[in-house]
């Protein structure tokens, strides 16, 4: 088999755009094809990340019109959809056609809008989010994702003891990682008290404990060693992709609180890496809200059950702590344009474990693991990349 790397990345800031999806798709495109120094003629294919385009920009079919508007008319081109696991399966698609062959170099691209630029208020892009859950079980009774993961996250509050200040910890570690990051959407610092003090959206979230609504772009170049022997990018292997699902709605969940499907990705990924929890020396993972962020910490093994609260108050998931959880910020500063999250994962620990993200930079950083997870926890991908492997 060949061994899959990312010899190229490139992404928009994340925030508000008025631009349409094709140029967010072009700049994130432009960029990655830059960085790996490879042309569009030395693409074999291209995988699409987005989710919400159908609904919000009455767009269907957009991998070949976006494959045409990047000069990449003519390649196999497909569009995948997981919610917000969109393009993270479409990374993990692009892994397993280098990995099998298939393909030499392939473009995978996340895009979405999802802001009051495209014309929807929060009310009504919060239903539109709402399409990914159960259409006669949780739809009907005006559930949100707010109040999904605020449920998950209520069960552990009352099985581990964790806390609002726990959650708030979250929130307040990665705004200060986003105000690193010049593509994040809020830079800016905050505190506890800010968090605690701003309105309750789903108990037991706080506004600060949500992501916002993102508009942006990212794109990545997988493409095979020997093929990246030839190219100007600096290589980062794959070394590991796991996919799983759990049931769905979550009142048939096993275990609410244990998101079971990152669990079994993780031990997935983790066997194919030939790496544990305990080799991984940065995380990018799916902070939605800070609830998920605790749960997703012990779920892919690095602190156990009731630990992660904790664990981020007493800033172990910090920049220069134990183990770093979304130094770019995460969803919850970073942004969160639903097809593109996934892209602008693995962008971040490419950049990580190139040594070259600056004042965030992970010190020593030879293992990433990207975690992106899909509805109501019913999809996740979770990804291993090293340097070197």
């Amino acid at each position: 088999m060949a061994q899959p790397t990312v010899v190229g990345v490139g992404m928009t800031p994340f925030g508000a755009h008025d631009r349409p999806l094709a140029e967010l798709f072009g700049e994130a495109t432009g960029a990655a094809l830059e960085d790996a120094g490879i042309g569009v003629d030395g693409v074999d294919a291209l995988y699409l990340g987005n989710a919400m385009g159908g609904q919000i920009e009455g767009a269907s079919h957009l991998a070949p019109q976006l494959a045409s508007h990047v000069g990449l008319a003519g390649v196999p081109c497909q569009r995948f959809e997981d919610a917000c696991a969109t393009s993270s399966n479409a990374f993990k698609h692009a892994v397993q056609a280098v990995e099998a062959g298939r393909h030499d170099a392939v473009l995978v691209g996340g895009v979405e809008r999802c802001t009051p630029e495209t014309g929807l208020d929060t009310a009504a892009m919060t239903t539109e989010f709402a399409t990914a859950m159960h259409p006669q079980y949780e739809q009907p009774v005006g559930l949100s994702f707010p109040g999904v993961f605020g449920l998950l996250t209520d069960r552990h509050m009352h099985e581990y003891g964790t806390t609002e200040e726990h959650l708030a910890s979250v929130a307040v570690k990665n705004h200060r990682h986003g105000a690193l990051n010049p593509d994040a959407q809020h830079g800016r610092e905050i505190t506890v008290q800010d968090v605690l003090e701003s309105p309750v959206v789903a108990s037991p979230f706080h506004l600060y404990d949500c992501c916002p609504f993102s508009d942006g772009a990212a794109a990545v170049i997988v493409a095979s060693a020997d093929a990246a022997d030839d190219l100007a990018g600096e290589p980062v292997s794959v070394s590991g992709v796991g996919h799983a699902t759990d049931v769905v709605p979550i009142a048939d969940k096993a275990e609410p609180g244990a998101t079971q499907a990152a669990r079994d990705a993780a031990a997935e990924a983790y066997d194919a890496a030939g790496v544990g929890p305990e080799d991984v020396d940065v995380v990018e993972l799916h902070d939605c809200f800070t609830g998920a962020e605790i749960l997703a910490t012990e779920a892919l093994g690095f602190f156990e059950r009731g630990e992660g609260g904790p664990a981020a108050a007493e800033g172990r998931t910090e920049l220069g702590g134990e183990l770093p959880v979304n130094p770019s910020g995460g969803l919850k500063a970073k942004g969160h344009p639903i097809g593109a999250t996934g892209a602008a994962q693995i962008v971040e620990l490419v950049t990580q474990l190139r040594g070259a993200a600056g004042e965030r930079q992970v010190r020593d950083a030879d293992v990433g693991l990207a975690h992106n997870l899909g509805g109501d926890t019913a999809t996740t991908v979770v990804s291993v990349l090293e340097v070197g492997a």
